[in-house]
């Protein structure tokens, strides 16, 4: 009886139980930092989805290429461990998803992979490194100079997503992609996205039902980033509680629009400069705090925004309704222009590296309705002399929308054009160099009323310019 049980315990290990832990090593993985692992780790993975349990990634280096999680799979890793990616791209098989999306055509390629899966979660104290550095950027010629260049995380029409507490790095191309997942958390999370072109740190599409807290993140590329390139709007979203760096832009509305943005809340995060001072895309300082951007059709509606520290971007704010009606795939019918509306901004604490100054603008055939900014202090760097009021600002609606794309703008805090109904009220702007320009100009606004203005360090007097074509009560 004693032979039995002991060749019992031979064959059938304690990973192997129903509802047990499956530690990566005991189905062959290497610690060691030179073993590809990947057919070890992905069938502890097919093991835990069959019989319940955690994928335990214990303390080591462990290389592997992708992994496909399925469904009711936890990967928990353990202090010390550290997933890195295979700087081999033969270990990153070209996957698709089924539906159509801006990317479909180049985006095939991942770290990690959900599709279609329900209760996935990523957690514990450990790491994923894509070793990103290792696939470079081999054409300037879109969208070839995508291909090849593998995701960290590529989540996509799966429902109850966990990501908490890890530390994620390097990716090769965009950090974590998320598209059209239902109840989504991002919890907890260190990101440090440097190693490439395209390094954003989060990329929420099409998803709903989000819940992003407690981020601390710096990205060469954007940093929160919400998009919407699929048939799928992305909404009911909370973001809180997070520390943001970007080279680029750190909180991030679009581009890709083609649904487009409802129901979002976004409260109580400070953004601030990079670590890192080597910009593979945009400038250290960063370009933009929080950039709402709807180019390509859809709708952007119930948005609050509210108390946010952006310390040293070019540009703390960045309001642009336009009309590049780019198709999120070729045979995609050509997006109308989209709406913006009802969008509610309080409580931001700014400084500015850059004497552009802020924009609200839309276009004449597609106005901005609907907008509030309130109780805010805008630090502004000013030092322009020259006289702009008779400059034409050019509509470049077609453009990519960026905060910087107008060049200088003919006010040195906030520019506003192509606007039906706006609230302005309780706004300070603090200039630290005198400046020629007034602190705001409307250009073609019709509605709402501006109040409680004050202006610190201004040497003209005639702070709010209202040109003819615009009607608007000052209080």
């Amino acid at each position: 009886m004693k032979l039995i049980k002991i060749l019992l315990l031979t064959v059938i290990p304690f990973t192997h139980t129903y509802g047990a832990d499956h530690n990566i090593t005991f189905f062959g993985a290497k610690a060691d930092g030179i073993t590809v692992s990947t057919k070890a780790i992905q069938k502890a993975i097919d093991e835990s989805s069959k019989r319940g349990g955690r994928v335990i990634i214990p303390a080591g280096d462990f290389i592997t290429g992708t992994l496909f999680l399925k469904d009711n799979t936890t990967l928990f890793f353990e202090k010390n461990a550290r997933l890195l990616g295979s700087k081999e791209l033969s270990d990153y098989p070209k996957t698709t998803v089924g539906f159509r999306f801006f990317g479909d055509t180049w985006v095939y390629q991942s770290l990690i992979i959900a599709h279609n899966v329900n209760n996935i979660t990523i957690e514990g104290e450990g790491t994923i490194d894509g070793q990103g550095a290792a696939f470079p950027v081999t054409t300037k010629v879109k969208p070839d100079r995508y291909r090849n260049r593998p995701y960290l995380l590529w989540i996509a029409d799966c429902k109850n997503v966990t990501v908490k507490n890890i530390e994620l790095r390097s990716s090769a191309m965009w950090l974590q992609s998320y598209i059209r997942c239902e109840k989504l958390r991002i919890d907890g999370i260190r990101v440090f996205n440097h190693a490439n072109k395209n390094n954003d740190l989060m990329d929420i599409d099409g998803c709903k039902d989000v819940v992003i807290t407690n981020i601390v993140g710096d990205a060469d590329d954007d940093g929160i980033t919400f998009k919407s390139t699929t048939d799928r709007i992305s909404e009911n979203i909370v973001v809180s509680n997070c520390i943001l760096s970007s080279h680029c832009n750190a909180i991030k509305f679009g581009t890709e629009s083609t649904a487009g943005f409802r129901n979002v809340v976004i409260t109580n995060c400070i953004i601030r400069k990079s670590a890192a001072k080597d910009a593979k895309t945009g400038f250290p300082e960063g370009i933009c705090g929080i950039a709402l951007e709807i180019v390509d059709g859809g709708i952007m509606e119930n948005i609050n925004i509210s108390n946010i520290v952006v310390d040293g971007p070019r540009v703390p704010l960045f309001v642009r309704l336009g009309n590049r009606a780019r198709k999120h795939y070729n045979e995609a019918p050509q997006p109308p222009i989209g709406s913006i509306s009802n969008i509610n901004i309080s409580g931001i604490t700014a400084y500015a590296s850059s004497p552009i100054g802020c924009s609200i603008t839309g276009i004449f055939k597609g106005k901005i309705k609907g907008i509030s900014l309130s109780n805010c202090r805008f630090a502004c760097p000013g030092g322009i002399s020259e006289n702009m009021n008779n400059v034409i600002m050019k509509e470049l609606e077609e453009l990519y929308p960026e905060s910087t794309m107008f060049g200088l703008l003919p006010s040195y805090g906030l520019y506003v054009r192509h606007v039906n109904d706006i609230n302005l009220d309780n706004i300070v702007f603090e200039l630290k160099q005198e400046d020629s320009r007034p602190a705001i100009v409307c250009d073609d606004v019709t509605g709402g009323n501006i109040r409680n203005i004050t202006t610190i360090g201004a040497k003209n007097k005639a702070e709010i310019r209202i040109l003819d074509n615009s009607v608007i009560e000052l209080k």
